[in-house]
Order: C-alpha cells, then sequence, then structure tokens
C-alpha cells in the first residue's frame, strides 16, 4: 500500500510517496543511514500522505541527526504533518528555527 521513493542530491533527499503505518518501517532505516553519510536536508515535497507514524519518524530522524553532531533541516513538509505536530505539541522539534 503505497510506495516510498528515496532520491539522494548530494546532501538532499528528497523523499516521495505516502509516510504512513505502513511504509515507516522500511524507510527509517533507509533514511538514517542516508544522513550519517551526509544528507543533511531532507525534502517532502513529494510526500503524498502521512499520518502520526510520519511525525514521530521526522522527530526519530532529527534525534539520529542530533547523535551525530548533524544539523538536519526538514524542508517543504506536508501541511497535515504540521498540524499533526502541532496537535502533538512538539512542532519546535520537527521542524526548529
Amino acid at each position: 500500500q503505497g510506495q516510498v521513493v528515496i532520491c539522494r542530491d548530494g546532501e538532499v533527499l528528497r523523499i516521495g510517496g505516502a509516510l504512513t503505518l505502513t511504509t515507516v518501517p522500511d524507510v527509517c532505516p533507509q533514511v538514517a543511514l542516508q544522513i550519517e553519510q551526509g544528507a543533511h536536508v531532507l525534502d517532502f515535497s513529494d510526500v503524498t500522505e502521512v499520518d502520526s507514524s510520519a511525525v514521530a519518524l521526522a522527530l526519530e530522524w532529527q534525534r539520529i541527526a542530533a547523535r551525530s553532531g548533524i544539523s538536519l533541516r526538514l524542508e517543504n513538509l506536508p501541511a497535515s504533518m504540521l498540524n499533526l505536530s502541532k496537535l502533538y505539541g512538539v512542532s519546535e522539534l520537527v521542524q526548529p528555527n
């Protein structure tokens, strides 16, 4: 149910497709590895669907980056993902200023 596409261009990692409970378990380790290998910008402009697991995923990627001393930037987050992060009170963690 829904395929996630991950494309790397330098330090930018473009994520496309549905980030939902069914896709998150496969996507998390792939992106974590890319972060550790120098992808410091995650571009969500091609993400088509999210649920609360996408917010948890973004938080996990932020933790992984922080552990490695990397400043991770999340770009073009879907409005629904921003709304969910506000609802859960973690919007500052998902998209720090």
